[in-house]
């Protein structure tokens, strides 16, 4: 299967923050971000693969700053590796106040999602083609956030995470 170039699955989302987006005070609330971010996440993903795909997991969701009504919200996902069927999709956001005419860092994740067949079962997706600097960071450090996505899952044992042993793992010298 012939690999994919990051760029080509890229995704950039804009929403803004109106009044039923927020919370009493004002910012937007965590729930509808995480629901936008899923949904650039999920194009990035059928972008990359040309099939359906369904979210598998949502790493360390964290806020660093609030994003506030009538601010613009941008959205950038990409696909940073892809495994046997599923996809790892990284995600900035980022608030733009066009009052005060700056932006701000909002928050970054990690989601995984996986390729499906015309009958709802996983399928084979194309590799990754890394190509900037970032881009070679980001897809060499997958292996090792899902190795932890799965040992915090109970999917894989730590002895068997060779890319995060030395984390787990007692060495007996």
């Amino acid at each position: 299967m012939e690999g994919k170039r990051v760029q080509e699955s890229a995704v950039i989302m804009n929403e803004l923050v109106l009044p039923n987006d927020t919370n009493t005070f004002g910012n937007l609330m965590g729930g509808r971000l995480m629901y936008w971010m899923d949904i650039a996440a999920g194009i990035a993903a059928i972008k990359h693969c040309n099939s359906p795909c369904m979210t598998a997991s949502v790493d360390n969701l964290s806020f660093k700053n609030p994003i506030k009504l009538g601010n613009i919200v941008r959205i950038e996902a990409k696909v940073t590796r892809a495994f046997n069927t599923s996809m790892e999709i990284h995600l900035k956001v980022w608030g733009e106040d066009s009052i005060h005419q700056y932006t701000y860092e909002s928050n970054e994740a990690y989601f995984t999602f996986v390729a499906l067949d015309p009958n709802g079962k996983p399928r084979a997706v194309a590799p990754v083609i890394a190509e900037s600097e970032e881009e070679k960071k980001q897809y060499a450090g997958a292996m090792r956030r899902r190795q932890l996505r799965l040992i915090l899952a109970g999917k894989m044992k730590p002895n068997d995470a060779s890319e995060l042993k030395a984390l787990f793992v007692k060495d007996d010298q």
